[in-house]
């Protein structure tokens, strides 16, 4: 929302400096953003308001004129050559030294002087560019008649825009009005209403129109005048001042009155061409499905049952709300003009703006929830305009059609109420002053009770707490006490798949991965590619009403093609090792609820190994690599786990293992296979390592176990064993490293297996990095040697292995 302050300024007086009066509106009221300040830059002894006394032909130049213009200080004269210089103007004069906005290449650059065709010009008439107005460069800028000459232009132009973010519930905001109200209560200076006065000379408006409501729920009020006689012409340069400065385009005095109101009071209005309207009647109904109306943008709109459309005697003439039709505009040769002012239920317009991706300025007030009587407010003040500014002849009354009309609501406020929810006690006085400039009706009932009516144009107000937020936000947020909490804080509660995310979250990044975070939204094609097509809960995923786009039509049920895409996005920019993952939720249906919001770990590594001072190194990244990532997280959560092989969908056979502990799966760690790489545009091999954070979560031990470190050295024995080739690496490794002699543990990895010749048929050899270190003493030679031939003689018995060569 833009607020001018010279608006401001007409209906409450306010001179506070636009940083003070921007602090205040942000602690009581709404959060202004930023603020402009027009004629920041012009120099009051160098531009000034002057008036053309006198207009020649240039002697050298058809196309140019010499003026001569009163400045207050003397006449001067100048070269001009805009087309709309006239005597008696008052325009915009600049003498040297001015700093201006140079019209033809847009910079800022002081005004020097020189002569033009032979001609000596005393200074410049200028253009609204030249100051930065607007881009407007083909003619000068006209002043108002009775601008003083001499007067320093930024006391004539010079304002202060705001821009301002108001609530979703505060309609009232997005009007000049609402805003005046708010600074009037602020600064308790009187507010001055808009005049509303005009006189009715037409016939009866019952007898011209009749107006009829069919879809009542939808539309609570719908008022209509009719004016007479209209003369259509540009609006006077104030009225399109202010619309250019609240980023409105002036059309004609007719369209313009309409904005102007809606940006006055925040109701929206539309004008009919009364004279297209057919059969002298209106109906506010839902559209028929199907139906079409192409409105004043000039699309033609497809409409369906559950919008609210404004019909005349044979069809549509508007979409409620939101945009009117084509075949009611008014244009120049409108002479009789029928002004609607409704109320729209604000869920319907959203829908409806929504679906036919028709955001407009009448949709973002009416979805915000307007009061109902604040159409008979802008009728008033609208019909005020016209007969100003237009000639025009206003019909007697209004037509006025309200099923919605609900008695006055009436709020019992304790006045204890106020010191429970605010912390402090507030006087009578200052409370019923306070909600007084605010509009309400308010009443102190001693000896503590406050009867309050809220204002009409405040639907937001419904609960004694809402009357005790207004109060505060005025009375003054910064004067609330500063106090201690009384009584024990709470006990936090445990959360412990949140506090896990974070947990893999930090461990994932300390192994070297990268964050990302994808669409939650995807389509069915690109689910297809990672989801088996036989799972059914999978590849049914919920759709979105009303998506944005294509791609984003349906919530994902898996991570992994977002992550494969990202991926390969990345992989295009970035030669070496990649390693990306991320957290998030999978959505999966559960039939008569909400989808099962499942965390999961999602993270994708491949090319080459990283070398020394993070270069790429000769080697890629293989299934161990990712093996050992997943340990390491696994590790740095306390969590023991093995592994065993288990094919998947997308996934390379025989490179893919589930991980579990205990009869808890895990998750997956796999190489993702070439085809569903390649239909990412991947070309290399990139492999998976995938963990469900809930199951996960049931078996995080509540400490790690833990062991004191030895203080006697260990001793590493280097073993190779003959295998069966289907024996997992990982079966080995747990005999090994559950083999106990005393107080001697021991440890293990693999660092080669080798399979070819010298073997057996059928079988492998793993070589074993094997450590022995004893808690109480320093280890010798025969100690090591008994315990690993009680270690060999263990394996043999449960998988049949051998010493190689032995």
């Amino acid at each position: 929302m833009k607020l001018l302050l010279s608006w401001l300024r007409e209906l409450v007086d306010v001179d506070l400096p636009a940083p003070t009066l921007a602090r205040k509106l942000i602690d009581s009221t709404a959060e202004v953003e930023s603020w402009e300040t027009i004629g920041a830059d012009w120099d009051p002894e160098r531009i000034r308001v002057a008036e053309v006394v006198a207009v020649e032909p240039h002697p050298n130049a058809d196309r140019l004129r010499l003026a001569t213009v009163e400045t207050g200080a003397g006449r001067q004269q100048v070269v001009c050559g805009a087309p709309n210089l006239a005597v008696g103007q008052k325009v915009a004069f600049a003498t040297e030294g001015a700093l201006l906005v140079d019209g033809h290449t847009g910079e800022r650059a002081k005004l020097k002087l020189r002569p033009i065709r032979g001609v000596e010009s005393a200074g410049m008439v200028l253009s609204e560019k030249e100051l930065g107005l607007s881009e407007d460069h083909e003619g000068i800028l006209e002043l108002p008649a009775d601008a003083p000459v001499g007067r320093p232009l930024v006391e004539q132009l010079g304002d202060v825009v705001f821009d301002i973010t108001t609530w979703a519930n505060r309609a009232d905001l997005l009007g000049v009005l609402g805003l005046a109200r708010e600074v009037s209560a602020i600064t308790s200076k009187v507010l001055r209403e808009p005049d509303l006065t005009y006189a009715a000379k037409g016939p009866d408006v019952g007898a011209l129109v009749s107006v009829s409501i069919e879809a009542p729920d939808l539309c609570p009020r719908f008022t209509a005048s009719v004016i007479e006689s209209v003369t259509i012409g540009p609006s006077p340069a104030w009225l399109q001042e202010r619309l250019h400065r609240h980023g409105m385009r002036p059309i004609n005095n007719v369209v313009d009155i309409t904005n102007y109101v809606m940006l006055e009071t925040g109701q929206p209005l539309h004008a009919f061409d009364f004279d297209l309207v057919r059969g002298k009647r209106i109906v506010a109904r839902r559209a028929t499905p199907g139906e079409h109306l192409t409105t004043l943008d000039g699309v033609d709109r497809e409409l369906d049952g559950e919008m609210l459309v404004i019909c005349d005697g044979e069809g549509p003439v508007g979409i409620a709300g939101t945009m009117g039709g084509g075949n009611s505009e008014v244009s120049d040769r409108t002479r009789n003009v029928l002004l609607e002012v409704a109320n729209f239920k604000p869920g319907s317009i959203r829908r409806t703006s929504t679906r036919l991706k028709l955001r407009t300025e009448a949709s973002l007030r009416f979805e915000k929830g307007l009061g109902p009587e604040m159409a008979e407010y802008a009728q008033r003040r609208a019909l005020h305009l016209f007969e100003a500014l237009t000639g025009g002849r206003i019909a007697s009354g209004l037509v006025d059609v309200f099923p919605g009309k609900q008695p006055p609501r009436t709020i019992e406020l304790p006045a204890a109420r106020v010191e429970q929810v605010l912390g402090m006690t507030i006087a009578p006085d200052d409370v019923r002053r306070i909600l007084t400039d605010l509009g309400f009706v308010c009443h102190f009932v001693p000896p503590g009770h406050y009867t309050v009516q809220p204002p009409y144009w405040r639907p937001d107000v419904a609960i004694p707490d809402d009357v005790v937020e207004d109060v505060a936000r005025i009375y003054g947020y910064d004067k609330l006490p500063a106090t201690h909490l009384r009584g024990p804080l709470p006990a936090p509660e445990p959360r412990p798949v949140e506090d896990l995310r974070e947990r893999v979250r930090d461990l994932a990044v300390a192994l070297g991965f990268q964050e990302v975070i994808t669409y939650s939204l995807t389509e069915q094609a690109k689910l297809a590619r990672v989801v088996e097509p036989g799972d059914a809960r999978r590849m049914a995923p919920l759709s979105v009403v009303n998506p944005v786009a294509a791609r984003h039509s349906f919530l994902r049920t898996s991570l992994r093609a977002g992550l494969l895409e990202a991926y390969a996005g990345n992989r295009r920019q970035h030669e070496g090792p990649l390693r990306l993952f991320e957290i998030g939720s999978e959505y999966l249906p559960v039939e008569a609820d909400l989808p099962h919001e499942r965390p999961v770990l999602c993270a994708l590594l491949g090319g080459t190994r990283e070398a020394r001072w993070a270069r790429a190194g000769q080697h890629r990244i293989d299934f161990y690599d990712a093996k050992g990532a997943a340990e390491a997280l696994l590790d740095g959560l306390g969590v023991p786990a093995s592994y065993r092989p288990e094919p998947g969908y997308g996934l390379l056979d025989g490179h893919a293992a589930v991980v579990a502990s205990g009869k808890e799966l895990l998750g997956v760690v796999a190489q993702v296979h070439p085809d569903t790489a390649a239909a990412f545009d991947i070309g290399e091999p990139v492999f998976l390592v995938e963990f469900w954070i809930e199951d996960l979560a049931r078996v995080l031990p509540e400490r790690p176990e833990y062991a004191a470190p030895s203080r006697f050295p260990e001793v590493r024995q280097d073993l190779a064993l003959v295998v069966d080739v289907e024996t997992p690496a990982g079966r080995v490794l747990d005999l090994v490293r559950a083999h106990r002699s005393g107080t001697v543990r021991v440890a293990a990895e693999v660092f080669d297996d080798y399979r070819g010749a010298g073997l057996p048929e059928g079988k492998k050899s793993l070589a074993l990095a094997v450590h022995y270190r004893a808690s109480d003493r320093t280890l010798t030679d025969d100690d090591v040697a008994r315990i690993q031939a009680g270690l060999l003689k263990r394996l043999e018995k449960e998988i049949g292995a051998a010493l190689r060569g032995g």
